[in-house]
């Protein structure tokens, strides 16, 4: 039976294999920190442009705030020029990063028009040199350990992970995680685990499978299937953070864990709003917040209505009495968490944020 197994990155020991996906203007701080404490054994940040100058802008800022976080600090930088790549790699570093990740796997058309992203994947020469110079400001100058995540190829015609994960190997990188999809599919269709399994077994590196885990069943099979190392877990940890310890938990004992009480969740939602609050302030806090909510409602009965009222409410004290409002109503019919019979959880789909501008 497949078990929850601990790994290591450089001299990180990490809590579990079980990884949460860098997700743009999703995963800040306070979502990493929540993440860790609900079980994820490690979180990636958000992406941050290689372009150092665009560093004053109040977006980056927060993207590079550290403080307090729990270690390891993974910071993922995307670009397609090796000397910025290299430079934003240093000011990272200056500013707490403790493990690089490089972006090839983003196919956000903002992103891919300046050949970052997954758009790299169609110049493997351009590859190589990012690779060999992120390493080299990291590894080599910091001894900090350089990741990658990337996609199986530009499209169906066009798969060549394999080789990209011989170069990474070859020029340092300590870990993969690979995006079931091409950059062509977008998160269209279901993800496909061979090439994930390919790659597994042409390496010795840890490789990461990323793509479609919704579910504790899923993530078993997509363990077995592809015999990856570790699996990383995005979309489906929106509104439903708690995912992590649904996985551990079926990994080391083949069981479900119970849905979590209705009270427990609205606790974990009001905390996560109040930090979100805290790092983001009044005006941008109470504007940010409004898709986490809707994703940890989605599914819920009078949901939909909910969700209105939400986007008319402009303070964070208005917000958070409507959460509390709402779960009291939700524990009147149920105990526990339970979608309705329409729609049973998040969708994978809709759950998507739009990705923000690689430069904002």
């Amino acid at each position: 039976m497949t078990s929850l197994a601990t790994m290591r990155i450089g001299s990180f020991e990490l809590a579990n294999n079980l990884f949460a996906a860098p997700m743009a203007g999703v995963t800040d701080r306070p979502f990493r920190q929540l993440v860790k404490r609900l079980g994820a054994g490690y979180a990636v940040s958000e992406m941050v442009a290689s372009n150092t100058a665009l560093y004053a802008s109040e977006k980056s800022k927060k993207r590079m705030d550290h403080t307090g976080e729990s270690a390891p600090i993974a910071v993922q930088i995307a670009g397609a020029e090796p000397a910025m790549m290299a430079e934003a790699v240093r000011v990272n570093i200056d500013r707490g990063a403790q493990i690089i990740d490089i972006n090839m796997g983003c196919p956000a058309k903002k992103v891919c028009n300046k050949w970052a992203g997954s758009a790299l994947l169609t110049n493997e020469t351009l590859v190589g040199e990012i690779l060999d110079a992120v390493v080299s400001a990291a590894t080599v100058a910091h001894g900090v350990p350089v990741t990658l995540k990337f996609r199986t190829g530009w499209d169906t015609e066009h798969r060549n992970a394999l080789r990209i994960a011989a170069m990474a190997q070859n020029a340092g990188i300590q870990m993969l995680t690979l995006h079931g999809r091409t950059r062509a599919c977008g998160y269209k269709g279901a993800a496909e685990y061979e090439t994930i399994r390919a790659v597994k077994q042409s390496v010795s590196i840890p490789v990461v499978a990323n793509g479609d885990i919704d579910s504790p069943e899923k993530a078993r099979h997509v363990l077995d299937v592809t015999g990856a190392d570790a699996l990383m877990i995005g979309r489906a940890a929106q509104g439903r953070p708690w995912i992590f310890r649904e996985i551990a938990h079926y990994l080391n004992t083949g069981t479900r864990l119970a849905a979590p009480h209705l009270a427990e969740v609205r606790d974990v939602l009001m905390a996560h709003l109040l930090d979100h609050y805290a790092f983001h302030g009044e005006y941008q806090g109470v504007r940010i917040a409004r898709k986490h909510i809707l994703w940890y409602t989605k599914g819920l009965a009078d949901a939909q209505a909910f969700r209105q009222h939400m986007n008319t409410l402009d303070t964070t004290d208005q917000q958070l009495r409507a959460v509390n409002d709402f779960f009291e109503q939700q524990m009147i019919r149920h105990e526990r968490l339970q979608y309705s019979a329409a729609n049973d959880g998040p969708d994978m789909e809709t759950a998507t944020v739009t990705l923000e501008e690689i430069a904002a």
